[in-house]
């Protein structure tokens, strides 16, 4: 049932001006910081996804001034073992998210809110739930693991179907890593997030640390909090 409660009123108020705080401050990086964060972001997920191996994995692909470049489901379809498979979500009218295979950049069209979505037969709601590594995108996450999407509610519901044992992780630019965030009682925590100083990054007050990710690691060095 929708929240009509002050304190829910006052999350809400707190989140669209993180919002626009947060989508004026990615506008405002230059093209070359967009371009060498995207780079490093998506070394740390490769470095990621060859560790783990996953058979499957969700993962979208980034418009404008989102991290990890448009380029981030090729690049990580080419580091997946060869039987393996990608998902990139497809929007449902309801605002969920269906999802397909991803089959190469020639296979992408035009979606709802500007998104680029994949061809193929749509797998169902519950596809996700048997993925073994899921990225998600955010304008920021904190050190609880709440992330700030972009108000539309619709990786809430994926994370809600997610397992909790399966690794969530949220590509970030520097400095989206905060130390709270405005929350919600539908509001669903992710479990790491990479940053391109940092690198993977599982969440000190989150779900709890991954399988097979150690704390704080970045391209196999290990980081301090």
């Amino acid at each position: 049932m929708p929240e009509f409660s002050d304190e829910a009123e006052v999350a809400r108020a707190a989140k669209r001006e993180a919002r626009v705080e947060l989508l004026a401050r990615r506008r405002a990086l230059p093209g070359p910081t967009r371009a060498a964060a995207a780079g490093r972001v998506q070394a740390e997920l490769v470095t990621l996804v060859r560790r783990l191996r996953p058979r499957r994995m969700t993962a979208y692909v980034p418009v404008g001034s989102e991290p990890g470049g448009a380029d981030l489901p090729e690049v990580l379809r080419n580091a997946l073992p060869a039987d393996a498979e990608l998902l990139l979500p497809v929007l449902r009218a309801d605002l969920d998210l269906d999802w397909a295979a991803y089959t190469g950049p020639d296979a992408l069209v035009a979606g709802g809110r500007g998104l680029r979505e994949p061809v193929g037969p749509r797998l169902g709601l519950a596809a996700v739930t048997e993925a073994e590594l899921v990225v998600v995108p955010a304008l920021a996450v904190d050190r609880r693991g709440r992330r700030l999407g972009r108000g539309g509610g619709s990786y809430d519901r994926v994370l809600a179907r997610v397992p909790a044992a399966t690794l969530t992780v949220v590509p970030l630019h520097d400095g989206e890593l905060v130390e709270a965030l405005p929350a919600e009682a539908h509001d669903r925590p992710v479990r790491a997030v990479v940053t391109p100083a940092d690198g993977v990054r599982t969440l000190d007050d989150g779900p709890g640390t991954a399988q097979g990710v150690a704390p704080h690691t970045s391209a196999g060095r290990t980081r301090g909090a």
